[in-house]
């Protein structure tokens, strides 16, 4: 059984620069004989994923995402039997597979599918997987459908960011996407990356998360019709795509040293980093949304840096203060 790992919080120290790359992996799971012995299923699963792996791997990611419920074979959720007896013959045995790969290949991967807990109930959970092949964090999805909790999952109740070496991330799974009590903790505590592992898409929701998080939002999405796999970035701007003719996986080298900023009484200065710093610095502006995403190339300064020699502050920060200002004296209407 594997076991949940701890939260740290750690203090890091500011990082310039902290390009990561990411790959998700969203390909529909195969359609086999489901009457074979449960072992040979699990072996099958795992040489699945592996052709997939191999197709990734020399991306050299610093994360892989899996969708949800990734080593259960087509059409098994359909047949409880089965997919019981598949459950007791898996096992560990896939998590200390893909443990295996992160380890080989210097890796995080974040593993989704169902779990049998101590107590005999199930979860439907994601599992991040460092990169010396051990548990770093567990996420369980907090809003199962009613039909997934009619069929024993029970519902997660914590919404925990979980810390990487190259900063930190947050895990959604499936339905829990259209729930704004789930989103708003996650934008409180504010994960570098939101990985959300999926049999659905979700749509506009996808850009909404990252925006309102403004975070990263890495989406690996298994679905009949094909479903793409996506990667945004913190101002709802789609950086990937997965293909179905052709790479049915997403990749992208995203810099987490970037903040939202918005617009007003900002650009100016911006624009005077730009100048002084140039490569150094991107202004990534998506047009009618009057924020912006402010990033450092920079191998000795940070964007935090760059943006109090400027005298700028987050879009966050002047959102927060722009809703207190109004509760002022004076300034509501009586």
């Amino acid at each position: 059984m594997f076991w949940v790992g701890l939260l740290f919080f750690m203090v890091l120290p500011l990082q310039a620069k902290r390009l990561v790359r990411v790959v998700s992996i969203g390909p529909m799971t195969p359609v086999i004989d489901l009457n074979m012995p449960p072992g040979e299923i699990v072996d099958t699963m795992i040489g699945f994923w592996d052709s997939y792996l191999e197709q990734v791997l020399p991306y050299r990611p610093d994360l892989i995402v899996l969708p949800e419920a990734c080593d259960r074979p087509a059409g098994m959720h359909a047949h409880k039997d089965l997919e019981m007896k598949f459950y007791r013959s898996r096992g560990d045995k896939i998590l200390e597979h893909f443990e295996q790969v992160a380890q080989t290949h210097h890796t995080y991967i974040i593993y989704s599918s169902k779990f049998a807990m101590d107590d005999g109930t199930f979860r439907n959970a994601s599992i991040l997987i460092d990169r010396a092949g051990k548990v770093a964090g567990t996420y369980y999805k907090n809003y199962p459908t009613i039909g997934e909790i009619d069929k024993g999952i029970v519902p997660g109740k914590e919404a925990r960011v979980f810390q990487c070496d190259f900063g930190t991330v947050g895990m959604l799974i499936c339905f829990d996407l259209n729930f704004e009590e789930l989103k708003k903790e996650y934008a409180r505590q504010h994960p570098d990356i939101l990985v959300f592992s999926s049999r659905y898409h979700g749509g506009i929701m996808q850009k909404y998360w990252a925006l309102s998080c403004q975070s990263f939002f890495v989406s690996a999405c298994e679905g009949i019709p094909f479903l793409p796999s996506e990667i945004y970035d913190p101002i709802g701007e789609k950086l990937a795509m997965s293909n179905s003719h052709f790479l049915n996986f997403a990749f992208a080298e995203i810099n987490l040293d970037s903040k939202v900023i918005h617009r007003d009484n900002t650009m100016g200065k911006m624009m005077a980093l730009k100048k002084k710093y140039g490569d150094d610095v991107t202004i990534k502006d998506p047009s009618l949304l009057d924020m912006v995403l402010l990033s450092s190339y920079s191998d000795t300064l940070t964007v935090e840096q760059m943006m109090q020699e400027a005298g700028i502050e987050s879009a966050e920060s002047y959102l927060r203060r722009s809703d207190r200002f109004r509760y002022e004296p004076g300034n509501m209407e009586k």
